[in-house]
């Protein structure tokens, strides 16, 4: 009986081994199994040794396989690219590895994980979009439509939830912004949070969600799941996909539909991405407060335009979309990057202007790291005092004036409150 190595050839070879005891015999990869499967070859290895290999297979068979090295606490996403060079975001931004990925690596890990979130990935169908039990989002496409090899994109749950005081410590938020994020939600504001591709959209969403009340009840609708809101009383709707036959699909449009039905306090759109704007909309607008979601966009000043492009998507033309959104959302907080990192850069209130055209008027923005009035400030300001329950007042400071203990007297002092005077400037 000769020993095993452990090389990466042989690695191969025995992967291929226990995948074919597992097609047998279903169960955990473990040492018992691996062992097992050496002897068939005529291998051996020290207790150590086989731990160790089999902790390795587990990974290829159970968990990322060659990335699964990467995996760290503060990395976010893993991407392999099509000519099979490997990068990791964490918190010192995008970065390439040492890792590299052979075309049948990258192909044979890219169809093992859509497999595992219940999606098909192969010729005829090159492409998929994959949620894994353990929380991973998994996006890929084969050739042809990525003619240089498989590319694969990761988007790695967060070691913890981050909730809003989090943020805050990691530089996304300044105290003031948080204030005033709590307020919009102890106010019931519908908003938009928007911002590009992996500006934390998602993150930030869930952390204010997790401020509502533990006696609201939460329902969100999904297309992938990918919220994970820490509060008591949530419930998550997910799209379905066409089979192999293209059967079977249930859209985000009869989610929504499906959640009116629920008895939800707050309706979110983990995602807007098209005609299902219009079921939003029209539930904001018949009673459902505190709704909310994410879009993308690349400024707040272009949501207006991005949810006009939505809002035609399901038969919407342009006055009538200003006209729902107009009494449907009030909000923007809009997300960026400064120096590689996310953070808040502007929030904004929706506006229909008398030319019947929607516009995002700035309220608040980033500058130099700090928080400064905009043109929309008193317009949010008159928004939360509305909206707050009775006897309770917009997060109070020092620098928050003399108002009396029942709170100020408007709509704009009860935004200083939340917006220090000592970092706010007349912009």
């Amino acid at each position: 009986m000769r020993a095993a190595t452990g090389t990466s050839e042989e690695l191969s070879g025995l992967l291929e081994l226990v995948r074919e005891d597992l097609a047998r015999s279903p169960g955990a990869v473990d040492v018992p199994r691996v062992a097992r499967v050496l002897r068939r070859q005529g291998r051996v290895l020290g207790a150590a040794a086989t731990l160790e290999l089999t902790a390795r297979v587990r990974d290829h068979v159970d968990g990322l396989g060659p990335l699964q090295s990467l995996v760290a606490p503060d990395v976010t996403d893993l991407l392999v690219n099509d000519d099979g060079t490997v990068w990791a975001e964490g918190a010192d931004g995008l970065r390439r590895t040492a890792l590299h990925l052979r075309p049948a690596q990258a192909r044979d890990l890219a169809v093992r994980l859509a497999t595992a979130g219940g999606r098909r990935l192969d010729d005829a169908m090159p492409w998929a979009d994959a949620h894994l039990p353990s929380g991973i989002r998994v996006h890929a496409v084969l050739p042809p439509l990525s003619p240089g090899g498989t590319i694969l994109s990761l988007r790695l749950p967060s070691a913890r939830r981050l909730d809003l005081h989090a943020l805050e410590e990691l530089g996304a938020l300044t105290d003031t912004a948080r204030r005033t994020l709590q307020a919009i939600v102890a106010a019931r504001l519908p908003f938009l949070v928007t911002g590009g591709t992996g500006t934390g959209k998602s993150t930030l969403l869930a952390a204010m969600l997790a401020q509502a009340p533990p006696g609201e009840r939460i329902v969100v609708v999904e297309d992938v799941l990918e919220l994970d809101v820490d509060h008591p009383h949530v419930v998550h709707l997910q799209a379905r996909h066409a089979n192999s036959e293209g059967a079977g699909a249930v859209d985000l449009t009869a989610l929504v539909r499906q959640s009116l039905r629920m008895r939800p306090d707050r309706i979110v759109l983990g995602e807007c991405r098209g005609g299902e704007i219009r079921e939003l909309l029209q539930a904001l607008n018949t009673g459902h407060e505190g709704g909310c979601g994410t879009v993308h966009a690349n400024t707040a000043a272009d949501v207006p335009a991005r949810l006009e492009a939505l809002g035609a998507l399901g038969g919407l033309d342009r006055t009538a979309l200003a006209s729902q959104v107009a009494s449907a959302l009030e909000v923007v907080v809009h997300l960026g990057r400064r120096g590689g990192h996310r953070a808040l850069e502007e929030i904004a209130v929706l506006h229909r202007g008398e030319d019947g055209l929607l516009t995002a008027r700035t309220a608040l923005r980033t500058v130099a790291g700090r928080l400064v009035d905009g043109p929309g400030a008193a317009a949010l300001a008159r928004r939360l005092d509305a909206g707050l329950p009775q006897g309770r007042t917009a997060p109070r400071t020092p620098a928050a004036g003399t108002a009396g203990a029942d709170g100020p007297s408007d709509g704009r002092d009860r935004l200083r409150e939340a917006v220090p005077a000592h970092r706010r400037e007349r912009s």
